[in-house]
């Protein structure tokens, strides 16, 4: 299982961006597509506090947010720090 977790949709752009730059960053993900998955919906309100917008980014169980907020942690270099890199 991975520190980090993404909830997405099979149609939000911004879900494959922050899936992408991951990818690029070297980061590993587990996927919950919420739209396919009514437990992983539910996980994703659980930890989101009821945010209804995807992605939703968890690492180590914390939620950190959306794109922008994943995309402003790596420019800070705190992405790093999380992942212990």
């Amino acid at each position: 299982m991975s520190r980090v977790k993404v909830y997405s949709t099979g149609t939000c752009v911004f879900c494959e961006k922050a899936k992408t730059s991951l990818k690029k960053w070297g980061v590993a993900f587990d996927e919950v597509r919420v739209d396919l998955d009514r437990a992983g919906l539910k996980e994703m309100l659980e930890v989101s506090n009821h945010a209804r917008t995807v992605p939703q980014i968890t690492i180590d169980g914390k939620c950190i947010g959306g794109f922008t907020e994943l995309t402003e942690l790596h420019m800070d270099g705190e992405l790093d720090e999380l992942m212990g890199k």
